[in-house]
């Protein structure tokens, strides 16, 4: 039977597992491979596994648990391996590795954040800084637009849009990233403009929150800043 993999410690990990069940239903036993330096924290793999939400949490329940008493090792869900011999092999063979990361990871967890403005409110920033803009959005409206002037029009304002965007964006990873060990950006989706994950030691996670959030007020009403964690640091496996 295939194995499902939860995450990786090093060998001294305390690995305190009473009470803790693995994914599927019934839940899977937990248990413990064990390579020369390292260790993984496995369960059987049920069949037709999903990302159904009563595994997903046990997935985050059991990375919880792991990081909750030392540093490990986050797999995302779904991580599956033939065997447990297979796992043991990939803990010797990739050890240095592994051990590279633990360290970097040690005493760390992630928080992610993603930021969105208001559309009508950017674009009215636009229409108020930009002339060319500006001139252009009078003529359609008085109706003396072309076709042509429509298109220009709409590349000009995605351009402002796009351009203010990523300074936005770049402004708010510059202020937090002093207090991250590891900034990690990857792309935004919706309407999002920004999306971040910070390794934050801690020691410095209060300082960090609390960045966050005058940033938000600063920004203002018209920014939706979501940030999520202390999370499993799985943005920096």
């Amino acid at each position: 039977m295939s194995v499902y993999v939860y995450g990786i410690t090093s060998a001294d990990h305390p690995l305190r597992l009473d009470g803790a069940a693995g994914v599927g239903d019934p839940a899977r036993p937990l248990r413990v491979v064990r390579g020369a330096v390292l260790a993984a924290v496995v369960s059987d793999a049920p069949d037709g596994l999903r990302a159904r939400r009563r595994d997903v949490l046990a997935h985050q329940a059991v990375l919880d648990r792991l990081t909750g008493q030392a540093t490990a090792l986050p797999l995302r869900f779904g991580s599956v391996a033939p065997d447990d011999e297979a796992v043991r092999q990939a803990l010797d063979e990739r050890a240095d590795e592994y051990r590279e990361r633990l360290a970097a990871l040690d005493g760390c967890a992630e928080f992610h954040l993603r930021a969105a403005v208001d559309e009508d409110a950017l674009l009215r920033e636009v229409l108020r800084q930009s002339g060319e803009a500006r001139r252009l959005n009078d003529e359609v409206r008085a109706g003396h637009g072309t076709q042509e002037l429509r298109v220009a029009l709409g590349e000009l304002v995605a351009a402002e849009v796009g351009a203010r965007q990523d300074s936005f964006a770049a402004g708010i990873v510059d202020t937090l990233r002093p207090l991250a060990r590891e900034v990690r950006r990857s792309d935004p989706t919706g309407d999002d403009f920004l999306s971040a994950s910070f390794l934050v030691e801690s020691a410095r996670r209060e300082e960090f929150t609390a960045r966050e959030a005058e940033l938000a007020a600063r920004y203002g009403t018209d920014f939706d800043f979501r940030l999520h964690g202390p999370l499993p640091p799985y943005s920096f496996v």
